[in-house]
């Protein structure tokens, strides 16, 4: 007689707690960096007002961005006190000079101001320099004091003869050569697209004054001279070069709204290139 063993049944398997993975914690989005645009500083009163009208058209372009006014000297907020509260701040900044050539302030006071803000993360930008927008400016300042729109070639409507007229460049000057270089080449594109001999001028430091260039101009048979202004806001020495001017003299650039897309553009470039801490980084024109 065979004996049926009932089947075994198996044990069941020991229960395991399964636990929902905790939601990844996203870190919060860095802040974008602040815009610190720099001014030189004036004792001119409307010289501030002037730079903070420019500064509202670039937030008006971009919308959400800090921007920020600071000056070199004489005017507050100073550089020096803007870069300590970004740093205490947590901020990334980029030094946008309201400047038009590498001089010392470019090369050395921006740089040495980033480097006296401890931790703070900064990129100083190219100045402003030759580029199609600060030759729009430029132009359309000078179209506002009555320089007449193209003609015909040779001629200005009216009957005034292109070939007796020509432009002084007036800008700030500086002894560095690469700012004369930088302002020439702002010259050159102003004269061609105005289509008439632009000569540099300076207000210190360098030569030709406006005077003289004026005088060379005359000397080449340009009688009607029209004096450009290559100066962000009012001051003596935009002051000084447009009583100068033979003919019309342009108002300093100021808000122009050319000016305000050249001001995101050195921003933008300079943003591109690496930041650093404790030191600087110029960025490429």
């Amino acid at each position: 007689m065979h004996q049926h063993t009932a089947p075994a049944h198996p044990r069941p398997a020991p229960s395991v707690a399964h636990h929902a993975a905790p939601a990844p914690v996203s870190a919060p989005a860095p802040r974008p960096a602040t815009l610190v645009a720099v001014g030189h500083g004036s004792r001119d009163p409307r010289a501030r007002a002037t730079l903070l009208r420019l500064l509202d058209r670039v937030r008006e372009l971009r919308p959400g961005l800090d921007v920020r006014l600071a000056h070199i000297e004489l005017n507050a907020p100073l550089l020096d006190e803007t870069l300590a509260g970004l740093a205490a701040e947590g901020r990334e900044a980029v030094l946008v000079p309201l400047l038009f050539a590498p001089g010392h302030h470019v090369t050395h006071d921006l740089p040495a101001a980033v480097a006296a803000a401890p931790g703070l993360r900064a990129r100083v930008a190219a100045p402003l320099g030759a580029h199609p927008l600060l030759v729009e400016a430029l132009a359309g300042r000078l179209t506002e004091a009555g320089w007449p729109p193209s003609g015909h070639p040779g001629e200005h409507p009216g009957g005034h003869d292109r070939r007796a007229t020509g432009v002084v460049l007036a800008a700030a000057g500086s002894r560095d050569p690469r700012s004369g270089a930088e302002t020439r080449r702002i010259a050159a594109l102003l004269g061609e697209r105005l289509g008439v001999p632009v000569v540099p001028a300076y207000a210190s430091a360098a030569a030709p004054t406006v005077p003289e260039a004026v005088a060379a101009l005359a000397a080449r048979g340009r009688h009607r001279i029209a004096v450009a202004s290559c100066f962000t806001a009012p001051g003596l020495f935009a002051a000084r070069a447009a009583a100068r001017a033979p003919w019309i003299a342009a108002a300093p650039l100021g808000d122009h709204p050319a000016l305000a897309r050249l001001v995101l553009h050195r921003h933008d470039r300079a943003l591109a290139a690496p930041a650093v801490a404790h030191g600087r980084e110029l960025a490429a024109v």
